[in-house]
């Protein structure tokens, strides 16, 4: 049974009774399909980006040769003002090593009053030679 028939109304009885039409292009045709492999070429050359890239390497490890070259002459600078200062820092140190060994043979003078035949400032050791201490400090409150 077709809607037709079932509704009472006039229509097709049959898909048989329909027109035939079939699909097909439109007229003219249709567009033609790219299939091919189209690559646009929106670039540079490999030559080009390897020339770039040398030239901007280069320029590159030409700065860090003139920096190499300014930090070497700041660190001649600053050895040189040491060595300059050195004297100066070293008398320094001499008259406070002085100062600190005046006031400990005083302190020893006083703890070993009472000892007999004790000299002040003799070396324990007896070994002839004079030794500044290795820490420069010269007593343990120091």
């Amino acid at each position: 049974m077709t809607e037709a028939s079932i509704r009472g109304q006039k229509g097709m009885a049959s898909v048989k009774d329909m027109p035939v039409l079939q699909d097909g292009p439109p007229p003219g045709g249709f567009p033609a399909v790219r299939y091919a492999r189209r690559i646009a070429n929106s670039g540079p050359s490999g030559l080009t980006v390897l020339l770039v890239s040398s030239v901007v390497i280069g320029w590159g490890m030409y700065q860090v040769g003139q920096g190499n070259i300014h930090r070497r002459g700041l660190k001649a600078e600053k050895i040189a003002a040491r060595q300059a200062i050195l004297p100066l820092i070293q008398a320094e140190e001499d008259a406070r090593f002085v100062r600190e060994k005046e006031k400990l043979l005083e302190e020893e003078a006083k703890v070993m009053a009472n000892v007999v035949g004790w000299k002040v400032g003799e070396n324990v050791y007896n070994s002839g030679r004079w030794m500044p201490p290795a820490t420069g400090k010269l007593g343990m409150d120091s």
